[in-house]
Order: C-alpha cells, then sequence, then structure tokens
C-alpha cells in the first residue's frame, strides 16, 4: 500500500474520531430532562409540571441544533402552547421546503410525475403528541424524553430517522389540565386518594371530550393543532399518545376493531395496519410482552385526534398504554385471567395478543418504555418508507379527486336564503378549519330552475379531502352489528352520527351536475355577510328571533346597559316581517352598527313603539349546577353560556343547600345520572370536601326554588331526577327498555317542534336532536315517589305540562344507527314545560348543547332562559 494511501486513511479515520468527540460533546452539553427536573421520567411518585417541562423545552431547543421550538398559540386559561420540530441540522435548515413539499403532494397541487419527484426528495412528515388526556399523566411526561433522545442520540437508527423524517411534537397537548392533575397527585400523595381523579374537568370546558372536538375546534387547543396538521403541514403519519390499555395488558395497538367507515381510503386502513405490525414486531423482538390489538378502537367515527387524520388520506394511529399514575402497582401472577379485553385469551394463541404479559410489578416507567419503544417503531418505519408514505398520500388525494368525477357530488351549494345565516357561515368556518377548499359566488349564478345569490359558498367535491368533506356533510349509516348472534348490539365507539348540516340547522344543495359560477376562493375564515341596519331606531332596533346571533347581541347591548324586549307575535315594519320571539333593543353603550357588521345581523330600526304584544326581558343571572363528580356535560353547557354572553354562576352542592337561589332567573341542572347528583363521591372516593351530592336538603331547596316562581332547566338524564324528586307527572318511555330492543348510540332524530310556543320561538319546524342513549316522555297523570327509597318532596295535585318539542312519527333516524326507535320515542315528547307551584320546570329529554354541535336547538335553551327574565 503506498504511503499517499495510508495518508488518506489516516486523515479519515482522524475525521471519524473527531466528529464522533463532537457529537459527544454535543449531547453532553444538551441538558436531558433529568438534569431539569431533578429525576428520571417514569420515576415512581415523581411527575414534572407544566412549568418544568416548558422550561426543559425551552434549554433543549436552546442547546440543540436539531430541536426548533414554536409556539403555536395559548390555551383556554392562557398557557402557552409549543411544538418541536426535530430532525437533522441541515433539514432544519430546510423546514420550509420540506413543509411546501408536503403541501403540494396532500392537496395534490402537483402533476404525477412532478409528484413523483417530490417524494423521493422530500423527507417524511410525522407528528407526535403527549398529554391530551390529563389523568393519562406518563405521555405528557414521556415527550421531554423522547424529545432528548431523537436529539441527541447517534445510533444507526437515529441517525437515519433525523435524516429522513421532520418529527412534530407535541409535547402537552393540554397544559391547563397537566397542571390541574398533577397539582392534585401531589396534594393527595400518601393519602388513600393518591390514586384518584381530580373532581373537576382537567380542561376547563370539556374534559376528556377535549379528544372529541377535533372537527368543531370549538376550543383554541384543537384549533391550534387543526392548523398545522390540516392547513400547514399535513403530516403522513398523526400518532394520539393515549392511556387506556386494557387491564392486564401493557399496550392496545393497531389493527383496530371493526367497523371502518368507506369513506375512509383503503391505502389509510392498511397503513394504520402496516405501523401496528411494526409496533408489535418490534415489542416481540425487545422482550416487552403485552401489546395487544383489535381491541375496541374502531376507525368509523370523525372527530377525534386520531380518526379525523383518516378523512385526510393521513394514517392516525392511537396507542392506549397501561399504568396511567407514577404510584406503582403488583399484579399477581397467579391471578392471572385466563382472557383480557372481554374475550381476548391469555395463553398465547390469539393471533392479536401472541405475547401475553403475565403479571408482576408494574411501573409508571413502564408505561414510558412502552410509549418510547412504540414511537421508535413508527419513526423508523417512516424512515424507511418516506418517498412511499408521501407519494401514498398524493395518490389518496389524486383518487378522491377522480371519485368526485365518478361518483360525485360536484359541489355543495350553501345558499344566502338560509333559517340562520349566522350558523351557515359557522359551518362554513368549520370545513375551512378542517382543510376544506370553498369558494364564494362573486355573481349571482342559477343551477336548473334555481338561482343563487352572490355570496353563496360553493364547495367542490373535486378534492384531496373529499373524505372528510363527505363525512360531515351527509348522513351517517352506521352498521347494524351485534356482539353475538341474538346478543346485545355492538357498541360503536363514541357516536354513531353526527352530520353537521342537520345538527346546525343550515340548508346545503348537493349538485350532481356541473355548473358554471363566477367565483373566489374563500381564504382563512368566512365572514358572515355586510350587517345593515335599516331605519333610525327612536323606539328601538330589531333582531330575528330566527338567528342564533341575535342572543349574542341582545345580551351584549344588556350587559352594556340597554333595554330589549321580546315580540310575542309577528312584527312588520314596513316590507319586513320578523317573526314572533324576535329581539327589539335599545339604549346603552354597546353599538348596534358593530353588532350588525360582527355577526352579520339584519337590523331593523323601530321608530315608534309596535301595536303587538311586547315581553320585558333583562340579561339573564344564571345558576349552573356544577357536581364534584366532574361532568363534561355541564362544562359544554358553560361554554355555551359563556359564547352568548348569559351572566352566570357555578353552583356546587353546598351552594345549591344553602344559597339564596332567588337571585337566578333560571337554573340549569347539565345531563347526569340522578344517583350520581343526589350521592355524589363517597367518602371512600374523594376527600372529604368533595363528597357527597345534592341530597334531600338540596332538593328541597330546588323544589322551593321552582314553587316560589324560579324557572329549572334539566337535561337528558337530569330530566329523570327532576322527575323522581318532584313527583311530576311524567314517565322515561325509555326506562328498562332492553338494549336488543331498543338502542340509539349517539345519532341525530327527527324532531318536530311547535314553532307557536314562546319556548320554541325562532325555531324550524322540522330539527335533528342528538341522541345519546337519550330518552323520551310520557306523560302521567299520578305522581309517583322516588326511586331508590328517596324521600317524595311533592305531592300535589298533577301540574300542567305543555309539550314543546315531539319525536317524529316515522322515519326518526336521520343520521346514525337506531333499532326500536318507532315502538320507544315515536310521538312521545321531547322537550316539555311543567308549571310547578308558581314556577316551571323545563324537561329536555336529550342533550340540546351537546359538545356544542346542535346550534339548531340552542334556541330551545335561550328561550327558556330569557323566558326566566322576563319582566
Amino acid at each position: 500500500m503506498s504511503s499517499k494511501s495510508t495518508g488518506y486513511k489516516v486523515m479519515i479515520m482522524t475525521a471519524v474520531v473527531i466528529l464522533s468527540c463532537l457529537f459527544q460533546t454535543m449531547a453532553q452539553n444538551v441538558p436531558s430532562p433529568k438534569d431539569v427536573y431533578g429525576f428520571r421520567v417514569g420515576d415512581d411518585y415523581k411527575l414534572a409540571d407544566y412549568a418544568q417541562i416548558e422550561d426543559y423545552l425551552g434549554k433543549l431547543a436552546a442547546a440543540s441544533n436539531r430541536v426548533k421550538m414554536q409556539e403555536i398559540g395559548t390555551t383556554v386559561l392562557g398557557r402557552k402552547m409549543y411544538i418541536l420540530f426535530i430532525s437533522s441540522e441541515e433539514n432544519l435548515a430546510s423546514l420550509d421546503k420540506w413543509k411546501d413539499i408536503s403541501a403540494k403532494l396532500a392537496r395534490v397541487s402537483v402533476s404525477d410525475e412532478e409528484a413523483l419527484q417530490l417524494s423521493e426528495s422530500g423527507k417524511a412528515v410525522v407528528w407526535v403528541d403527549g398529554g391530551m388526556h390529563s389523568t393519562e399523566l406518563a405521555h405528557g411526561q414521556m415527550t421531554s424524553e423522547l424529545a432528548y433522545t431523537l436529539a441527541t442520540s447517534e445510533t444507526t437508527e437515529m441517525k437515519k430517522i433525523r435524516e429522513n423524517v421532520v418529527t412534530i411534537l407535541m409535547p402537552v397537548m393540554n397544559p391547563d389540565g397537566l397542571d390541574i392533575v398533577v397539582d392534585w397527585y401531589r396534594k393527595n400523595m400518601g393519602t388513600p386518594y393518591e390514586t384518584s381523579r381530580p373532581p373537576i374537568l382537567y380542561h376547563y370546558y370539556m374534559g376528556h371530550d377535549n379528544n372529541r372536538d377535533w372537527f368543531m375546534n370549538t376550543m383554541p387547543e384543537t384549533y391550534n393543532v387543526t392548523k398545522i396538521l390540516y392547513n400547514e403541514w399535513y403530516p403522513q403519519i398523526v400518532y394520539n399518545h393515549h392511556q387506556s390499555s386494557p387491564s392486564w395488558t401493557k399496550i392496545s395497538i393497531p389493527p383496530y376493531a371493526d367497523p371502518v367507515n368507506p369513506k375512509i381510503h383503503p391505502a389509510v386502513t392498511a397503513g394504520v395496519s402496516e405501523v401496528g405490525s411494526a409496533m408489535s414486531k418490534r415489542f416481540s423482538l425487545e422482550n416487552m410482552p403485552g401489546a395487544i390489538a383489535d381491541n375496541f378502537y374502531t376507525m368509523f367515527w370523525n372527530g377525534g385526534g386520531r380518526t379525523v387524520p383518516y378523512y385526510h388520506n393521513m394514517i392516525g394511529i392511537l396507542t392506549e398504554t397501561g399504568h396511567t399514575t407514577p404510584t406503582p402497582r403488583f399484579y399477581d401472577p397467579e391471578k392471572l385471567p385466563k382472557t383480557v379485553a372481554g374475550t381476548t385469551p391469555t395463553d398465547g394463541t390469539d393471533i392479536m395478543y401472541p405475547d401475553p404479559w403475565k403479571g408482576g410489578e408494574s411501573h409508571f416507567r413502564d408505561a414510558v418504555d412502552y410509549m418510547l419503544t412504540a414511537t421508535w417503531a413508527t419513526l423508523d418505519l417512516a424512515a424507511d418508507r418516506k418517498s412511499n408514505y408521501l407519494y401514498n398520500i398524493y395518490k389518496m388525494g389524486a383518487s378522491a379527486i377522480e371519485k368526485a368525477k365518478t361518483e360525485g357530488p360536484y359541489a355543495y351549494v350553501i345558499g344566502t336564503d338560509q333559517w340562520d345565516h349566522f350558523e351557515a357561515v359557522n359551518l362554513v368556518n368549520v370545513l375551512l378549519k378542517g382543510g376544506i377548499e370553498i369558494q364564494k359566488a362573486t355573481k349571482n349564478f342559477t343551477i336548473g330552475d334555481k338561482k343563487y345569490e352572490k355570496g353563496s359558498y360553493i364547495i367542490y367535491g373535486g378534492q384531496a379531502f373529499r373524505p372528510y368533506l363527505l363525512d360531515l356533510m351527509e348522513k351517517q349509516n352506521y352498521p347494524t352489528r351485534f356482539q353475538y348472534p341474538g346478543g346485545p348490539p355492538d357498541t360503536p365507539y363514541d357516536l354513531a352520527g353526527w352530520t353537521l348540516p342537520m345538527q346546525m340547522g343550515v340548508t346545503v344543495d348537493k349538485i350532481k351536475d356541473s355548473f358554471e359560477a363566477s367565483t373566489e376562493k374563500v381564504a382563512d375564515r368566512a365572514t358572515y355577510k355586510e350587517g345593515d341596519v335599516d331605519g333610525k331606531g327612536s323606539f328601538g332596533f330589531a333582531f330575528s328571533a330566527n338567528s342564533n346571533a341575535s342572543v349574542v347581541a341582545t345580551n351584549k347591548i344588556l350587559k352594556a346597559g340597554g333595554t330589549a324586549y321580546k315580540t310575542k307575535e309577528e312584527l312588520k315594519i314596513g316590507k319586513a316581517t320578523l317573526p314572533a320571539g324576535s329581539y327589539i333593543v335599545s339604549g346603552g353603550t354597546a353599538s348596534v352598527e358593530e353588532m350588525a357588521a360582527k355577526y352579520g345581523l339584519e337590523v331593523i330600526g323601530i321608530s315608534e313603539k309596535p301595536e303587538i304584544g311586547l315581553t320585558k326581558i333583562h340579561l339573564p343571572k344564571i345558576g349552573l349546577y356544577k357536581s364534584w363528580v366532574a361532568n363534561m356535560d355541564e362544562g359544554w353547557t358553560r361554554f355555551v353560556m359563556d359564547e352568548y354572553e348569559f351572566e352566570m354562576d357555578t353552583l356546587h352542592d353546598r351552594d345549591i343547600q344553602t344559597a339564596d337561589l332567588s337571585q337566578y332567573d333560571a337554573l340549569i341542572i347539565p345531563s347526569q345520572r340522578p344517583g350520581s347528583i343526589l350521592h355524589g363521591h363517597s367518602n371512600l372516593e374523594m376527600p372529604e370536601k368533595f363528597t357527597g351530592g345534592i341530597g334531600l336538603e338540596g332538593t328541597v331547596a330546588l323544589s322551593k326554588y321552582v314553587k316560589n316562581g324560579g324557572t329549572l332547566l334539566a337535561f337528558d338524564e337530569a330530566s329523570n331526577y327532576v322527575i323522581e324528586q318532584f313527583g311530576l307527572p311524567l314517565k322515561d318511555a325509555t326506562a328498562g327498555a332492553d338494549s336488543k330492543d331498543f338502542f340509539i348510540p349517539g345519532s341525530l332524530i327527527k324532531t318536530s317542534i311547535d314553532t307557536k310556543h314562546p319556548l320554541a320561538f325562532g325555531m324550524q319546524d322540522t330539527v335533528s336532536v342528538s341522541f345519546n342513549k337519550s330518552r323520551a316522555f310520557t306523560i302521567d297523570k299520578q305522581s309517583k315517589k322516588g326511586e331508590g327509597g328517596e324521600e317524595k318532596i311533592a305531592d300535589a295535585p298533577a301540574p300542567n305540562v305543555e309539550v314543546i318539542a315531539t319525536y317524529a312519527s316515522k322515519n326518526l333516524l336521520m343520521s346514525g344507527w337506531a333499532m326500536g326507535e318507532e315502538k320507544y320515542i315515536a310521538k312521545k315528547p321531547a322537550m316539555v314545560k311543567v308549571g310547578y307551584g308558581d314556577g316551571n320546570v323545563i324537561l329536555f329529554a336529550f342533550r340540546p348543547q351537546f359538545r356544542a354541535q346542535p346550534r339548531g336547538t340552542y334556541k330551545l335553551i335561550f328561550n327558556a332562559l330569557y323566558e326566566g327574565a322576563s319582566e
């Protein structure tokens, strides 16, 4: 060998040594989570709060040129939200390039030839998040170690991942909730309540439903993330970490259970299974037993963090890992059950559970390790097949565009002639947030015999996210499924039907054939039509009862010192006719013109007091019952009250029992089991402060409040509490029904409205209501004692019952799945007003505000509240 060749070899070896030392020095200078927290992630009894995590992430990003930290918004309570971009130094220097490639492929804005080229030159984009469900504590802690390892490890695998993948890491999806749960755990450590959950929602409004808000995007936390996923970065894989593994297992992984929604591209379904296979293989090779698949979680429902990606041609991954608490636990191997997750055997004979966990000690760190291992499997697969994933999302989008040509629809049109234009624009914005492309007509146009005005919205079917568009706009037909032949129905994961135009009361025309229209693309947000104030308001200004926006505008004016009336009948002013229940406002410091502009309201000035019946109203003061049994329906009710500017106090059990309830114009009891309302937590579950429920004392106080002229609203399950305890002449028509005979699991049910009743002013005569294993009423002439032995509060003669809403007589199912609906709920009351002493009880057999989705039934709540505030 020549001396020259030897010299080159020495130089190369020297360079390798220098680079190796340099990388080791870099790793030593990058702080680990333990350096900042003072403990290893996953140590028993140890948790980092959000301030510590925020501090660590900042130090990591400052110390490593493989990590870029970006603030994406704030939470409901004002905490900052961050994502981390983790990749090679070279990749981070060209982030805009990889983002542009990902967007072009996902949106199908390039030719097939260019798509192939971009797929080869681009980088796979993978989203990973933790900390969404805050009582599932491990993933919000694990992400710190994931970030550190991915940024500093010099293994061949980690180098490959950094070279081929841009990982977008969301360390904590719910910062507010993380602090609530960490604080609760620390306060109760060493007590019998160490592993209990907080007695409040761990998201200010949604609680656990923060994983149910992913197409409505009502909250800043979901919207902040949605912008990244469906309007900016378009990752090919979206991975949600959760913690609800079946008992005696370690982690639940893909593939998931049946059914799958047929609107999802089959390549997505196959891709999900491919990721699950990579996870299963890695767990087996690393001697990590307990990975189970095909377990409860399905691919039908739209609305979750890992399900919405399916409809955007992305591979959505959910894993549910065991051991949610830093407190260790021992599983006695002698007590290993023969089956887990219902029927899956633990002897290794099941293909979806081939390596069972046999028990023993279980630690918080185990959960961290399983999450990390599953993530490495996912990122390694993405690195190996990055070009494939990039091209596949393009191919699925292109397929969606072609399907619109052969299967339709050509377009959906949302015309300007709407019952509630405010909600029509809200629907457009829901779709825009989810990445749907929408056009607005710049001129009048005609389709067939129908004329559409300028300002109509046109949503063409030929777009990459067509599955998402169709799934939100069309009715759901959930397949009839039973647990076994002749057995009970197989309960869907979450909901069976959610069609948005139905829920929001918006008229949408589905157009089959092509047409011509002059349009402009709607950019980030659709605006309400320009509000118009017609005429001078010497007496006041009128808003239509049909618009939900009239409510928030009226409340704003009342808060600003103005006055307001509701009309008892139609109001004719010049050529305009406003329906009964419309609002007339005047005075105060709030500008009617600003209200009109902000909400697109048509406002009519009234020069003199109209010669029709008017009811003067003041700003309703609402008391909202909040049990110490954390209740998501309470949170959603509170959100709607806040969104529509009602004045509201939260009332806990003790407040109901002791406060002066006469100060409230109306009280609301959200949907909650009667036993839970009455009894709350036991002292075995919670510290004493949070035990007990309303009890007899609180029930008596509620009874006196209504008898003395108060208004009490109860939603869904809570209606049974009021019926039982007040001795009302009503029964739950669905009580005791066998699920094999009657079953409606989260579907939309056709309901008729008595629009002449003041509580239904502004409503359409037929609406869909959100029926979630809900109920129907029958009117009973005899008062009954409370069930379960509770003392009955009233034994008065049967009061008057007014029916405001009735389930339809036939064709009840509008979207979802229903069995036995005609036998059990058809033609039966769905909303009633019951006179009780000098006051009224207003009962809803359903939830009119469910997850802030059914905007078409909001006015049933608003009218009831204003009735309580009438003077």
